[in-house]
């Protein structure tokens, strides 16, 4: 059992009050016009890397694990300062090619190497609405 100090230092925030938003948080330098010709680029860059992948994966070849890591969190970051900036942004299209055992497998593996139970994110989701 913890004591009232550490309850008390663990306790959500309360109603109403706002947390600053991960994309505030994270960046380094407010962002600078060029940077909107850059994200063409790198939304492009994405799509020809993701193209590729399917194509290795369609002749049998998988990424290892150390790049598929380094990928997934690259990813993660990028959807989550997604998110913040449009809540309703989704991480893929509804019914495109990625089975529905391939997403319980991937939102296990995530919450697992990150030490995270369903339970967390059950509480999570209803503290955040997300």
């Amino acid at each position: 059992m913890s004591s009232p100090k550490t309850a008390v230092a663990k306790a959500p925030p309360p109603k109403g009050t706002r947390r600053p938003k991960m994309a505030a948080r994270r960046a380094a330098a407010p962002p600078v016009p060029e940077q909107a010709a850059g994200d063409a680029a790198l939304a492009d860059t994405a799509r020809r890397l993701a193209a590729e992948i399917e194509r290795g994966l369609a002749e049998g070849r998988t990424l290892d694990p150390e790049a598929l890591q380094v990928l997934m969190a690259a990813l993660c970051r990028s959807y989550g300062v997604e998110v913040e900036s449009d809540p309703g942004a989704l991480p893929l299209k509804e019914r495109g090619t990625v089975s529905n055992t391939d997403i319980m497998i991937m939102a296990s593996a995530l919450l697992r190497s990150a030490n995270l139970a369903v339970f967390e994110l059950g509480m999570w989701q209803s503290w955040t609405g997300r």
